[in-house]
């Protein structure tokens, strides 16, 4: 799978956990990308980004030591960075 497709399946599941279909992210990528993605979005879309932050919470609640800082989430090569995050994010948000 190449980058372009990780990250749109990382999407998918971040729109999925916004509109919550899901209350717990599955992995340490996963709810670190649902952390920031909640902070990306939460001025135009606060109740998707309560989800997403729910979900992440969850997560860390048993993980607590794989919480990075949202730098290290770009780092790490989870998202490109914070604005494409955001405007991707929020495409697949408005669409439903």
């Amino acid at each position: 799978m190449d980058s372009r497709e990780l990250e749109g399946n990382l999407l998918a599941r971040c729109a999925a956990a916004a509109h919550g279909q899901f209350s717990v992210a599955q992995n340490q990528r996963e709810a670190n990308v649902f952390r920031v993605a909640a902070m990306v979005v939460q001025h135009n879309f606060p109740q998707e980004s309560s989800h997403l932050m729910d979900a992440s919470n969850r997560y860390f609640g048993r993980y607590p030591g794989e919480r990075l800082s949202a730098e290290d989430v770009v780092r790490n090569g989870w998202i490109f960075s914070f604005p494409r995050l955001r405007d991707m994010l929020t495409l697949r948000l408005r669409q439903g």
